[in-house]
């Protein structure tokens, strides 16, 4: 499985900015929550390791959004910080002393780092209260992990996207989630009545995947797909979700200089070769 959390911004669209430089820090804010300045190569660490748990976060990184998501979900605003990371120059620190992968996500809890997406929504609704977030059915925990295993290969559909049908692309990965979100009647989630891991684990890609379809290649994904369109409906309406979603116009225009410019040059170089 590909690492499932964020590091360059070049290699996946993760670390779209909030207006500012690192001299000029700003205070975003987001619903009730205010959220910190990232940390650059400028930056001084926290206090590392002083009994505060830490989410080390990017505010645009799809991986590193699961992971807030779970916090928010579980009323942990007061109990795990956010500590954002400017991935495009990141703070020597950060893998020195937190994580020697240098991405985010990564949470410092009870004196250890622990990182991978995924590993982490399951390790943050497992060791803090809260409501939890997998049922108590076998079935369901069997189907989580099944869907766990697929959303490596539902993800990287989305960064391809741009090298050839996009339409075409996207429909076998979402007519997959429109069978999943019909295993359980129910519904409207993916394990039942209730939000869950997986859900969070979907939502930020699923995202992302909507709107540059949507606004790039003028392709809706909710037609002939009742229960994804449901779904999509209820997770918007989840104030755990809401303040973490990653800000549309710069995802947009970053995808359309990076993506689709790499996209084409890589059909250019090919296709001139004997």
């Amino acid at each position: 499985m590909a690492s499932l959390r964020c590091s360059s911004p070049f290699k996946i669209i993760k670390n779209l900015k909030p207006p500012h430089t690192a001299k000029f820090p700003f205070i975003l804010k987001m619903a009730t929550e205010v959220l910190p300045p990232y940390l650059d190569s400028y930056s001084s660490p926290p206090p590392l390791f002083d009994g505060t748990t830490r989410l080390y976060t990017n505010y645009q990184c799809p991986f590193a959004q699961r992971t807030w998501i779970v916090r928010n979900y579980k009323g942990l605003q007061d109990k795990i910080k956010l500590v954002g990371i400017d991935l495009q120059n990141k703070p020597v620190w950060y893998k020195e002393k937190v994580n020697p992968e240098n991405k985010v996500p990564a949470l410092e809890h009870n004196g250890k780092v622990t990182a991978e997406s995924l590993d982490l929504v399951k390790y943050i609704d497992i060791n803090f209260e809260g409501p939890s977030l997998l049922p108590d059915d076998p079935e369901k925990q069997k189907f989580a992990e099944e869907l766990f295993a697929y959303s490596d290969e539902f993800n990287k559909t989305l960064f391809t996207l741009a090298k050839g049908d996009p339409a075409k692309a996207s429909a076998v990965a979402f007519d997959h989630l429109e069978t999943a979100l019909g295993k359980f009647s129910d519904g409207p989630f993916f394990l039942g009545e209730k939000f869950s891991q997986v859900d969070a684990a979907y939502a930020p890609f699923v995202e992302r995947f909507q709107l540059i379809l949507q606004e790039v290649y003028q392709t809706d994904i909710t037609p002939g797909r009742p229960k994804l369109t449901t779904w999509i409906e209820e997770i918007n309406k989840l104030d755990a979700y809401k303040p973490t979603k990653c800000d549309p116009n710069l995802f947009v225009d970053l995808y359309k200089t990076r993506f689709m410019v790499i996209s084409k040059l890589y059909t250019m170089v090919f296709s001139s070769l004997p």
